[in-house]
Order: C-alpha cells, then sequence, then structure tokens
C-alpha cells in the first residue's frame, strides 16, 4: 500500500505511525507531506546576515532568492514533519519527505498524491466536522476533490499568534 501522510505539524504522531503499520502489511510505500506557502518578496527583502537558518551551516554572504526559498522550504518543512517521521522511524516505517512549496494546500495534497502514486491520503482535521466552515476546510476539499480514500485524524488546534504557535488541547 502507498500512503501520503500530509502534516502541517499538528497530526498526532504515535497514533498515525501505528495505523500505518497495521494497513501496511508487507510492503509498503509511505510519503510524508506538508505544504508551506514562502513569502518569496519577503525573503527577498531581507538582508543574510540578519537571517540565518538553523539548517544553514555555511558563511556564504548572500544567497539568492531561490536559495532562500529553499532553505525557508526545508527548514518550516522539516519542523512540521519531523513528529511523524520520528514516530514512523519507532516502528521501523521508512519514509519519504516531500516539502511543498504552494498557496492552495488542498491542490497541492492531491498533486503530490497522485505523483508518489498514493493509494490513501492521511491527514488531520482541527475544524468541527458538520459544521459549514469545516466542509471549506482543506481536509474537505481534499476528500472531495481526490479520487483516494482519506482518513481524518482529529488533530489539535493550532492559534496563530503571528509568532510561535500556541496548541490548544
Amino acid at each position: 500500500m502507498r500512503i501520503l501522510i500530509a502534516t502541517t505539524g499538528v497530526l498526532p504522531a504515535v497514533p498515525v505511525a501505528g495505523f500505518c503499520k497495521r494497513l501496511m502489511g508487507e510492503s509498503a510505500n509511505v510519503t510524508v507531506m506538508t505544504v508551506i506557502r514562502v513569502p518569496r518578496s519577503f525573503l527577498e527583502s531581507l538582508d543574510d546576515d540578519m537571517r540565518r537558518s538553523f539548517l544553514d551551516e555555511t558563511e556564504d554572504e548572500s544567497s539568492s532568492a531561490e536559495e532562500k526559498a529553499a532553505l525557508y522550504l526545508e527548514e518550516r518543512g522539516q519542523k512540521a514533519v519531523d513528529p511523524i517521521c520520528a514516530a514512523l522511524a519507532a516502528e521501523e516505517i521508512e519514509c519519504d519527505i516531500r516539502f511543498v512549496d504552494g498557496d492552495d494546500p488542498a491542490e497541492a495534497i492531491i498533486q503530490t498524491a497522485g505523483k508518489v502514486d498514493a493509494e490513501m491520503v492521511i491527514m488531520g482535521a482541527t475544524r468541527r466536522l458538520f459544521t459549514e466552515e469545516a466542509w471549506r476546510s482543506v481536509s474537505a476539499r481534499v476528500m472531495t476533490n481526490s479520487h483516494l480514500p482519506v482518513l481524518l485524524v482529529p488533530g489539535t488546534k493550532i492559534v496563530d499568534t503571528m509568532e510561535m504557535p500556541i496548541i490548544e488541547v
């Protein structure tokens, strides 16, 4: 079975990894992905001396706009997928990782599922189901626009403070 796990960092890692282990059987392919909107114009305006990525170990004086975007995508993406990847590793499940730059997460998830030939998508649901607002969510759009089975796992809601995310329990 080929499984695509789409996460923003709120997907409960241990239950998802356990579920994957049960689904997999003898052979499986698991891809973990996240969609990040890269603020290219903002990154271009930053002085390289002001912003240093924790992934960047070089002392280069300047980076191209695409290098800055790639570093931003990798840095933010790694934070989102690390918990799931660690839980999968604990279950002895290897995974591929994809960081996707995009403005429409639902479309990016559907396209990535096609690229990896996924047979199922696992993703989080942070909104209450059966409300009008929930049907406009990313997960609802993936369910309605994808031909694949979609497993929604309740996650914790992240409050956007424009600084560090606060996770509500």
